[in-house]
């Protein structure tokens, strides 16, 4: 079967044809480090690590690419509150995420590239622009003309006059020609960082620094774009007319794949809800398995609702398909069970097909002892979760539990026996009765 995506650019499924053999360059938009990382990130990261592993194990030799934004509004400010250098807030978050990236067993991205190493790409392709008349200057920086670009909201699919109804993290200054033109170069204002340049002292605006990464790196086009859906627009929109305006080629990227909203009990995440979750302090309570089985179990572009019964739900199928496995005695042949993990991986990536698929052979394992762990294995792969049975004693608790259960067994106490059952079942222990006795 041939791979298929959604591209949201052409929003349809699309056979996915690299444009040079192999080969394909793959940027997703890192994070902002001002701040810890939280658990929408973290549904973006891990979705596009499974993504990148699944292309590898399909054999193509991909480049993945990630930016680090190292300068920014929010980074300043936060110095500001903390009585801090920027550059120390930045390092300081850079870390953590660093930290938490290896926390999620992310690693499948080839190169993280900070902003604040491409300013002198960054000031080329704002004078490229400048020079063919796509921006213009200011008295606070150098602004994008949207309505220069003929083609702005093409992935969106909002016009010029839209976008100025539904301006989200776009510069706010008066003696913009559009209300959606955006800063390229913000000139220095007191107490801020800044870069020297013909172009006057400054610092780089939000959406250039992935443009100028992006054709440092690959050139001014490539095959896959990724990031969450709220960075489409104007992010995203930007990163278009920006780099086919400077480049005079189109598409930018052949490719736009985008994840959906996370939110934490059917609600928008928000500190001020109390209901914002850092990576780390989600990784305190649960196993990096346990979370990433929870994320991938919900379509990559579907939203997704964290809640403690999902993460529940998580581990017991988790628990499932463990236990399952050492159950697993007859050698058989895994290759049709292998084609169907191709199969639904190659429809847009179908995770949760992969993740009910996963729990059909732990069934199927149980029912006829076949060994079908070595594909549950190399699915496990793709998916970076380890389905291995990890051996370690049980608390004596649980084991007088168990031992109590079997002489009632013996003894014909069938409810009895089925409560123990249950309250073990409950407390992720599963039981399998063998004529050698009980596994767990």
């Amino acid at each position: 079967m041939v791979l298929n995506v959604y591209n949201t650019l052409r929003r349809k499924k699309m056979a996915f044809i690299p444009r040079k053999d192999n080969r394909i360059q793959l940027f997703v938009c890192g994070p902002t480090v001002y701040d810890y990382s939280h658990i929408g990130h973290a549904r973006t990261y891990v979705a596009f690590d499974v993504i990148a592993r699944y292309l590898r194990y399909k054999g193509y030799d991909v480049f993945y690419l990630q930016n680090i934004t190292d300068i920014d509004d929010k980074i300043i400010n936060r110095a500001r509150e903390a009585g801090v250098s920027w550059e120390e807030i930045a390092d300081r978050y850079t870390k953590a995420y660093f930290e938490d990236v290896q926390a999620l067993r992310i690693t499948s991205v080839n190169k993280y590239a900070p902003a604040t190493q491409y300013i002198d790409a960054i000031l080329r392709q704002v004078r490229t622009l400048l020079e063919k008349g796509y921006a213009y200057e200011l008295d606070d920086g150098i602004y994008y003309d949207v309505s220069r670009f003929k083609n702005y909201g093409k992935l969106s699919g909002r016009t010029v006059e839209e976008a100025e109804d539904t301006v989200s993290r776009i510069d706010e200054v008066i003696g913009k020609r559009n209300k959606a033109d955006f800063c390229l170069w913000k000139l220095l204002k007191p107490g801020e960082p800044y870069w020297e340049s013909e172009l006057g002292k400054g610092r780089p605006g939000w959406h250039i620094e992935d443009t100028a990464i992006t054709e440092t790196e690959f050139g001014p086009q490539y095959d896959l774009h990724g990031g969450a859906q709220d960075l489409i627009f104007p992010h995203h929109e930007a990163e278009i007319a920006q780099m086919e305006a400077a480049s005079g080629r189109e598409p930018m990227v052949k490719y736009w794949l985008h994840t959906g909203f996370l939110k934490v009990g059917g609600r928008k995440m928000s500190k001020s809800l109390g209901n914002f979750i850092t990576i780390r302090d989600a990784l305190k309570k649960w196993d990096v398995d346990t979370l990433r089985l929870m994320l991938v179990s919900t379509h990559y572009r579907s939203p997704i609702n964290y809640t403690e019964a999902a993460m529940e739900q998580a581990k017991n199928s988790l628990n499932y398909i463990r236990g399952a496995t050492r159950a697993a005695k007859k050698k058989v042949d895994v290759k049709k069970w292998i084609e169907k993990f191709v199969d639904a991986m190659d429809d847009d990536f179908n995770t949760p097909k992969v993740v009910a698929l996963l729990l059909e052979m732990g069934k199927r394992i149980n029912k006829t002892e076949e060994d079908l762990s070595p594909a549950i294995y190399e699915i496990g792969e793709v998916l970076g979760i380890d389905f291995r049975l990890k051996e370690r004693p049980l608390p004596a608790e649980l084991m007088t539990l168990i031992k109590k259960r079997e002489e009632l067994r013996k003894q014909k106490r069938w409810a009895e026996a089925d409560r123990i059952r249950e309250e073990l079942k409950k407390r992720g222990i599963l039981l399998r009765d063998t004529p050698e006795g009980t596994e767990w």
